[in-house]
């Protein structure tokens, strides 16, 4: 595939690492020089330093023949012109990452499909939806659904006085009634795609597969419980904040921490809810005050990753059980989630795996990567030809380093086992490293 992408920031060169993994042709421009010269020596693929809105400079990356032209610059205009002009110089595919609400309302998205856009992508909804979903599910630190939520994948923290910690798997399901599977485990920052023979530690952090059935099981048998939670503190009024905030509704008290005067009078005005307190939400002071003791959740998203990180310290110190962190600084995330953070953001991650999923086989229906783990969890939908049908799973010789989690076949999803027979039409839930992630997609085409 040949791919145009525009834009080498933070997003961009995450984007340009994982999509080079692969035999993609890749041409990246962008106008800073530096940025391309680093990713120029840590990747294969081309660069050309430039405004990403001149036509001379597309048609020299060759975006007349390109499969793909990907923008994805700080600039929500130069994201949007820069893909219309691709569309219209002969790109078969074009995606503009946005960073506004109103972009992706139903009308302005048909208006920019008509002049050329294929597909606009908004991290911080995304990033919104994710903490909503964490909040309505409690027990876990991240939650994932396919297929309309008929499966999830859900990760949950080993405590110690969990019933399965200390057993392998394959005892754990002799032992307990289980309707999940693991897929992966992070364990002192490493990812392991578990097998039946692996033994559970406390404070291991486990993604297992299940369906809504197997839900309970698993927080039971990880120690956690599930609790209603009704008080969230909310520090920093951005526009996660806000999403965030509409996505819960009025089932939930809010309060929200925005130290700018103007920005939290503006929130009272948006946001009918939550309660507004102007002040700065990192002195610990103004928290205690305001009930951080009696505080279900705690949200940091300020935009400044340290300061995130340490209010949820602060909180997980006073006794806030689950604490969200939005951190965009890639070097803090496994630092973060070793001091104890419940639950971890991050838009670059967000949007590089939303528009990842552009790249693959058409039998791919949904792609995530989290934060956490090197592993991506694919939704691949089966195909009358595909190699994946022809055996019983325990006889097919799947990659390594990867493992397949659940199978949704009409209106039921199921954990996959050994006699598993996947049909062609189903929706199949696979976790896999990197390196297998090629191979993987070779058993669906």
């Amino acid at each position: 595939m040949r791919i145009v992408l525009a834009g080498a920031g933070e997003v961009g060169t995450h984007l340009a690492k994982m999509l080079s993994r692969e035999n993609h042709e890749i041409v990246v421009v962008d106008s800073n020089n530096d940025r391309l010269q680093n990713l120029a020596s840590t990747c294969d693929l081309l660069t050309m330093k430039g405004t990403v809105t001149s036509k001379r400079l597309l048609l020299e990356a060759g975006v007349q023949e390109a499969d793909l032209f990907i923008a994805v610059t700080p600039l929500d205009d130069t994201n949007i012109v820069s893909a219309i002009m691709a569309k219209k110089l002969g790109a078969k595919l074009t995606v503009a990452r946005v960073g506004s609400e109103e972009m992706i309302s139903r009308e302005n998205r048909t208006m920019f499909a008509g002049l050329g856009i294929d597909s606009m992508v908004y991290p911080e909804k995304i990033a919104s939806r994710e903490v909503s979903n964490v909040l309505h599910q409690s027990g876990v630190s991240n939650i994932v659904d396919f297929s309309g939520g008929k499966l999830s994948l859900l990760g949950v923290r080993m405590e110690r006085n969990a019933p399965i910690v200390g057993k392998t798997l394959e005892e754990a399901a002799g032992v307990y009634e289980i309707e999940y599977r693991a897929v992966a485990v992070l364990r002192d920052g490493k990812t392991i795609i578990p097998r039946r023979d692996f033994r559970l530690e406390a404070n291991d952090l486990v993604y297992v597969i299940t369906n809504h059935a197997g839900i309970k099981g698993i927080l039971k048998h990880s120690g956690n419980e599930q609790k209603e939670l009704n008080q969230v503190m909310i520090l920093g009024g951005s526009h996660i904040c806000r999403l965030i905030t509409k996505d819960l509704g009025s089932r939930y008290k809010i309060k929200i921490f925005e130290a700018d005067k103007n920005k939290a009078y503006a929130l009272s005005d948006m946001l009918n809810n939550a309660l507004i307190i102007h002040g700065d939400g990192t002195k610990i002071d103004l928290l205690i005050e305001e009930g951080l003791r009696s505080t279900d959740v705690f949200v940091a998203v300020t935009g400044d990753s340290e300061a995130n990180i340490l209010s949820c310290l602060v909180a997980k110190n006073m006794g806030v059980k689950h604490t969200i962190a939005e951190i965009e600084n890639l070097d803090y995330i496994n630092l973060a989630e070793r001091m104890g953070i419940t639950t971890i953001i991050n838009k670059k991650l967000i949007a590089a795996s939303h528009i990842y999923r552009y790249t693959l086989s058409g039998t791919v229906s949904k792609i995530k990567q989290l934060a956490l783990t090197e592993a991506e969890a694919l939704e691949f939908v089966v195909s009358p030809k595909s190699k994946i049908i022809k055996h019983p799973l325990n006889a097919t010789v799947f990659p390594q380093n990867a493992i397949i989690g659940g199978i949704v076949r009409g209106t039921d999803g199921f954990v996959a086992t050994g006699e598993t027979q996947i049909q062609q039409g189903d929706h199949v839930v696979v976790f896999a490293m990197p390196s297998a992630v090629n191979a993987v997609t070779g058993f669906f085409k």
